[in-house]
């Protein structure tokens, strides 16, 4: 039996593979003009967002870095959200986004480079 989703959407319950759920969280963010580069492997997958905002996912749950320190602990501090709540996860991380771009944009010579067209 074979199981087809739409593009960048999960369904509640849905056993999803780790680069699956992470392939729908790339999609979802690009509604939100976020691009993304996904990689798996070991169990795992990584969306690669911006310099500091990393979004892992096992399939069913995705985390990342807040930015916050846990003194106490000695520890960074993690976001999560069930990867069956796609929409918000998005919400969530293109809010990360938007305070890392806020704080550390692209030098000029690289955000030059990024509009440029390709040879």
């Amino acid at each position: 039996m074979s199981l087809s989703l739409p593009t960048g959407r999960l369904i509640f319950g849905d056993i999803c593979s780790p680069a699956r759920a992470a392939e729908s969280l790339k999609a979802e963010l690009e509604h939100c003009d976020i691009n993304a580069d996904v990689n798996d492997g070991y169990g795992l997958a990584v969306v690669s967002i911006w310099p500091g905002l990393t979004v892992w996912s096992d399939g069913l749950t995705f985390w990342w870095h807040t930015g916050g320190w846990d003194a106490r602990h000695g520890r960074a501090v993690y976001a999560w959200h069930a990867a069956e709540e796609l929409e918000r996860v998005a919400r969530r991380v293109a809010l990360r986004y938007a305070d890392l771009r806020k704080a550390h944009p692209l030098p000029a010579a690289r955000a030059g480079a990024h509009r440029a067209a390709p040879v």
